[in-house]
């Protein structure tokens, strides 16, 4: 009987991994244009949980992504050590709290390339 409820157990957790992963949402950022210049506002009234999938679309080469902190984000600067995306059709999953992106080619994030979303 107790190999029987450690078998159930464990099937639990599977399932409960697996509706986790099911219930992940992947958001386009910027939409149909894509990751590119005034995306600023993109996340305005989107509701954005930690897990969810942010997609950067772009052509390699013209733009990258930058996960940056706060002071990253407001002075379009990056931190030592800051995780860099380049390939285009970058996937970044989303943790609790706030989560700061930009392009850091010169005067990308000053047009606007950047976004910042709040998961919950």
């Amino acid at each position: 009987m107790e190999m029987k409820m450690k078998v159930v157990l464990v099937l639990c957790i599977v399932v409960l991994i697996q509706t986790e992963v099911a219930l992940a949402a992947v958001f386009t950022v910027g939409g149909s244009a894509g990751w590119t210049f005034n995306t600023v506002g993109w996340p305005k009234g989107k509701r954005f949980r930690a897990g969810d999938i942010l997609a950067f679309n772009y052509p390699s080469g013209t733009h990258n992504v930058v996960a940056v902190n706060q002071n990253g984000y407001s002075k379009c600067s990056t931190p030592r050590g800051a995780k860099v995306y380049t390939k285009g059709g970058d996937r970044v999953k989303l943790v609790k709290g706030q989560n700061y992106f930009i392009c850091n080619f010169p005067g990308h994030c000053e047009s606007g390339m950047k976004i910042s979303v709040f998961a919950m």
